[in-house]
């Protein structure tokens, strides 16, 4: 996909160095996101890519580094300044991390309720919207356990989009789907990215997501502690001056 995009730079991860106590993990990673593209982070297993993506959310302080969002330090910010910066970021997990006890409606309902003032209305209405947008409106009064996990991970969207941020993170949204449905998915994402402005960053190593939607990718490794590879993953399939990137990209054995 060779889409043009806003080069408005909207996040920037400035020489950062991370781990868990003593286990380094990401060592120097410096790399920008433009405004309204779709960014894809990937790697082999134990690469970083899940450490990556908790720094960029908010969820796991660096050793050291910055992580900059819309020029604001995410980390050097307090009280209400790092608030808004968090309220514009909106992130689907792995498994969707929808509540059990609460329907779809419900689900897409609570950012509204926590963090705005809104009446019961108008909570309503945003939620019923988003719903619409991700093609779950009929289907707002079920439970997460009775519906597919194509669904769960629509209506996890959804609710990652209450609050209108700009920024939303997906981790491995096409793990566990069928081939239908995964594609499905992705033609969502690029609608929403396309029709909303929404940048999405996403974590996943299916090569087939990373072709359909990714407009420029990193590739991290684990051995370097770090980015090996950047730019768009259809110039980075044809790679052959590293090894490690091209045996990625066209899924052969080592």
């Amino acid at each position: 996909m060779n889409k043009k995009t806003n080069k408005k730079t909207i996040i920037e991860v400035k020489n950062l160095t991370a781990g868990y106590k003593d286990m380094l993990i990401l060592n120097n990673v410096s790399f920008t996101v433009q405004k309204g593209e779709i960014f894809i982070i990937l790697g082999g297993s134990g690469c970083g890519k899940s450490t990556l993506l908790k720094i960029m959310t908010g969820l796991l302080k660096p050793f050291d580094g910055n992580i900059l969002i819309n020029n604001k330090d995410i980390y050097n910010s307090q009280g209400q300044d790092k608030a808004s910066i968090l309220k514009n970021i909106g992130v689907m997990f792995q498994n969707g991390a929808l509540f059990g006890s609460m329907n779809l409606l419900e689900n897409v309902k609570l950012p509204l309720i926590t963090h705005t003032s809104l009446d019961s209305e108008a909570i309503n209405l945003i939620a019923y919207m988003k719903l619409s947008l991700v093609g779950l409106k009929d289907s707002s009064m079920l439970m997460p356990d009775q519906i597919s996990g194509g669904m769960r991970k629509r209506a996890a969207i959804a609710r990652a989009m209450a609050l209108d941020p700009e920024i939303i993170f997906l981790d491995e949204p096409s793990a566990g789907l069928d081939p239908v449905t995964a594609a499905q998915l992705d033609k969502l994402i690029l609608n929403l990215a396309e029709n909303l402005g929404i940048t999405f960053i996403m974590v996943t190593h299916e090569l087939e997501s990373i072709f359909d939607t990714g407009q420029r990718a990193i590739m991290l490794d684990k051995n370097e502690k770090g980015i090996i590879a950047q730019g768009n993953p259809h110039e980075l399939k044809n790679l052959k001056n590293d090894k490690r990137v091209f045996t990625f990209f066209n899924r052969l054995a080592d």
